[in-house]
């Protein structure tokens, strides 16, 4: 399987070039790519995913699309700018990456392009899977247009995987990277009232889990790309605070000074997701870490 992948630089991109054997990088600055990715044998090309479509040469051979790149949602303030580059990243830069995979012959017989699990906004009621409506603010309408832009490609052949992204952990970077001075210093504690849900997954089930759908024809459309046992807020950080043996006393931060603090990203912070990866388990896939502390330990906790 020879794999082409966009966003390849990025926390989750590096874990999975390393698992490809001589993959393609498609990358704004290609010398700095295949420097950063030297390790891996990478080839880059040049692409600015809103201007145009990327080199066709680059998909000579390839088997399989790998579809991470996307400005990113956790970096800044939601600007009005802000928003339009995280829009315009994934929609339009889908849209590219699929017009180009129409034109081309042979075609990559699969399309591995991300989504997130924000497509389901704030539902603290209910259990979400895969056949879940969408949500109606901006960062479900995002991810929803930018399903919609790959999913074209199954109109000429090509299969097509979304897999809805949770709160991914792994080490030096992501979510607990920024979750971990806080931790160390034993000031870590809940967020708002606790008890909103949380979709986190290990870094190791999404590249294994993107992996397998790559391989599997049986697996096709939105996938949550999520461990099994989701956890509240309050339960993450006790679980968080446990693998560090750092307390976790400190009373929760209050809603309203995240939203001060951060502005419109609060609320993804906020948002109450019970997310289950179904289609995935039903297609056979075996999650490594499907529970929070051993997970944990494994990224964070103290090594033998």
């Amino acid at each position: 399987m020879r794999a082409l992948v966009t966003g390849g630089t990025g926390f989750v991109g590096k874990r999975l070039i390393s698992k490809l054997d001589n993959p393609v990088v498609l990358s704004r600055d290609p010398a700095k790519a295949e420097k950063a990715l030297s390790a891996y044998k990478v080839k880059a090309y040049a692409w600015e995913p809103t201007s145009g479509h990327p080199p066709a040469e680059a998909f000579e051979g390839i088997d399989v699309v790998f579809h991470l790149a996307g400005d990113s949602v956790a970096d800044g303030r939601w600007t009005k700018a802000k928003k339009e580059r995280m829009r315009e990243s994934r929609v339009q830069g889908t849209r590219h990456l699929v017009q180009v995979m129409e034109q081309i012959s042979p075609r990559p017989r699969v399309l591995i392009s991300a989504s997130a699990v924000g497509i389901y906004g704030d539902r603290p009621s209910e259990i979400l899977t895969e056949t879940s409506p969408p949500a109606s603010d901006y960062l479900a309408e995002i991810c929803e247009s930018w399903e919609r832009e790959a999913q074209a490609a199954e109109n000429f052949g090509v299969r097509v995987v979304n897999p809805r992204i949770g709160i991914v952990l792994g080490e030096k970077g992501g979510a607990l990277g920024k979750m971990l001075l806080p931790f160390q210093l034993g000031v870590g504690s809940p967020l708002g009232s606790g008890k909103q849900m949380m979709p986190w997954i290990h870094i190791d089930d999404l590249v294994g889990l993107m992996l397998y759908a790559a391989s599997h024809e049986n697996v096709r459309g939105p996938v949550n790309a999520t461990a099994p046992k989701p956890v509240s807020n309050t339960e993450f950080t006790h679980t968080l605070g446990k693998a560090l043996g750092r307390p976790t006393f400190f009373p929760a931060v209050p809603g309203f000074v995240l939203n001060i603090a951060l502005g419109e990203f609060a609320r993804v912070l906020l948002a109450s997701q019970n997310v289950v990866p179904t289609a995935i388990q039903a297609a056979g896939y075996q999650f490594q870490w499907p529970e929070l502390l051993p997970a944990l330990n494994n990224i964070v906790g103290k090594k033998p």
